[in-house]
């Protein structure tokens, strides 16, 4: 059969550019054996182009991808992790190009070696907007001038985070604070600059939104400091978290300054809190959220907080001045409270009274954990039936709560998702219990009850196979140091050890007998602090605040 007109040109079209694409992809071979970045030109028009047409073709296949518009690409890499857009980067001069200036998130091995090839890096990396500068604490860390180039590099940083940057001093930051002032979030741990360095950031950076310090060294007296803020940057500060500061009370000023401050985070921070919330009653009226560990604070400070109408979010972890009566006064005043965290601490301070008074006042409560605190059943009664809405409960290191509780919760919590028991006299009648009751669960945590048995945990498996049963039944081991995961980990301070690092202090620590046992009282110590941090992040998914840009 005859083809027709129209046939027979596109037939004669193809084979003109099948011959013309053998012409190019022999071209293209024999320069691929020498360089893997073949063809590539930073030029645009018909040069381009013909680059482009020179990668398109390997061994005769189209590469559609290479026709893609640079945009298009880059849009492309914003989903790929760092190391794959690393390895992206080695295809060839384009995507190593593209790849450069739409990397918006970087982090660096900020030691002294790292100073050479700034100029290098920031031209390649032109367009971050979040960088990370890290260094080893046995190391020495980059200097002023370093951090002045990348704040002139980078003038357009909105997110900074330092780490062991001990080498930085007040001049150095008040450098970087002129240039970059667009910066959003400042996070600086174990750096050497003092009030000078940070009041140059809230002097400069007007819009400024979260700012979160740990032991920062270079204030060595508080009485004698300058304080802190609030400068410019007061208007927009919506988050503050002080952590392990022997000087935190430098940083009052800036707090009762910030009109908008939404987020109040403290940590291991010295000195007595009470007057400054006090203070911050008439002041600072839009809070949300605040976060007390391991703080002198009393029920005076707790009464001072209640008059945060709109607060939602209430951590108290080892905070043993606060008792029963402090915690009425949160639920008679907060009303919109939806997440409680109360580590008594063994203190008893904090019981029935302070619970029954949470169900009464805070009907939208979401999520409630309590570790080393002794709720009874007429509390965790009251709060299953007022409480409608309750989808989360850790009840950790409570001598109280037995199978009696379990099952009140199991028959009243109707809206339970998530639920974590540990080191509490629970047996396998609970575990019935919890199969007979909670008909939204989804996720049940047993962990060091010894009353549980392997068969009860697998009973419940078999009896609601739609419940995620994690059952640990072992005798108390070396508790992970989940406690400090409340705290540090939680909100991206600390950074694991390496394998080596974790062999090397090992070692260290086996070398001297009295070294051991003081490792091992700082291990014991530890083993007590927020026993279900590591269920509550992933329980809590986003209610804090950080991914690959």
């Amino acid at each position: 059969m005859g083809q027709s007109p129209s046939s027979a040109a596109i037939a004669s079209r193809r084979e003109r550019d099948q011959g013309h694409r053998s012409v190019n992809a022999s071209k293209t071979r024999s320069i691929a054996s020498v360089s893997p970045m073949v063809g590539y030109s930073s030029g645009t028009g018909e040069d381009e182009n013909e680059n482009r047409r020179g990668e398109a073709v390997t061994d005769g296949i189209a590469d559609y991808i290479s026709d893609l518009p640079n945009e298009c690409l880059a849009s492309v890499f914003q989903f790929l992790s760092s190391a794959d857009r690393n390895r992206c980067s080695l295809v060839c001069r384009r995507w190593l190009q593209i790849e450069g200036q739409s990397r918006h998130r970087l982090s660096l091995n900020a030691e002294s070696d790292l100073f050479p090839a700034i100029p290098s890096l920031f031209s390649r990396f032109d367009s971050v907007t979040k960088l990370a500068l890290k260094c080893d604490r046995r190391s020495e860390s980059i200097r002023d001038d370093a951090l002045v180039i990348i704040s002139q590099r980078c003038p357009n940083l909105t997110r900074l985070k330092l780490r062991a940057c001990r080498e930085l001093t007040d001049a150095g930051m008040e450098a970087f604070a002129k240039n970059c002032k667009g910066l959003k979030k400042l996070s600086c741990g174990s750096c050497t600059f003092g009030s000078k360095g940070m009041n140059a950031v809230l002097n400069n950076c007007a819009a400024l939104e979260e700012l979160s310090v740990k032991r920062l060294r270079g204030i060595t007296d508080a009485a004698a400091a300058e304080p802190i803020g609030p400068g410019v940057a007061a208007a927009s500060l919506k988050t503050v978290c002080l952590k392990e500061l022997y000087n935190g009370q430098c940083f009052g000023t800036l707090i009762l300054g910030a009109k908008n401050l939404k987020t109040l985070k403290l940590f291991r921070c010295s000195g007595d809190w009470d007057r400054l919330f006090q203070l911050m009653a008439d002041r600072v009226t839009n809070m949300v959220e605040v976060h007390l560990e391991r703080l002198q604070i009393s029920d005076v400070g707790l009464q001072a907080i209640a008059n945060y109408s709109s607060l939602e979010i209430l951590h108290l972890v080892k905070t043993p001045e606060c008792s029963d009566i402090g915690l009425v006064a949160i639920a008679d005043r907060c009303k919109l409270l939806r997440k409680l965290h109360i580590d008594g601490w063994k203190a008893n301070r904090i019981g029935d009274e302070g619970l029954i008074a949470v169900a009464k006042g805070c009907p939208n409560l979401l999520e409630l954990v309590l570790i080393g605190v002794n709720p009874t059943k007429a509390s965790l009664e009251m709060l299953a039936s007022n409480c409608q809405n309750l989808e989360r409960l850790a009840l950790c290191g409570s001598d109280s709560v037995g199978d009696p509780e379990i099952s009140c919760i199991a028959a009243k919590c109707v809206a339970l998702k998530k639920l974590c028991i540990k080191s509490c006299p629970v047996s396998d009648q609970g575990m019935e219990a919890l199969a007979n009751g909670c008909p939204n669960l989804v996720k049940v945590k047993v962990k060091k009850c010894k009353g549980v048995t392997p068969e009860g945990g697998d009973w419940l498996r078999r009896t609601r196979v739609s419940i995620a049963v994690n059952l640990d039944t072992g005798e108390a081991e070396l508790q992970e140091a989940s406690a400090s995961d409340g705290g540090a980990q939680e909100n991206g301070i600390e950074f694991p050890q390496m394998p080596a690092q974790i062999a090397a202090a090992a070692a260290s620590a086996s070398s001297s007998t009295a070294r051991s046992s003081s490792f091992k009282s700082r291990l014991g110590l530890l083993s007590g602090r927020s026993l279900v941090a590591s269920t509550l992040r992933r329980w809590s998914g986003g209610s804090t605040s950080a991914r690959h840009g």
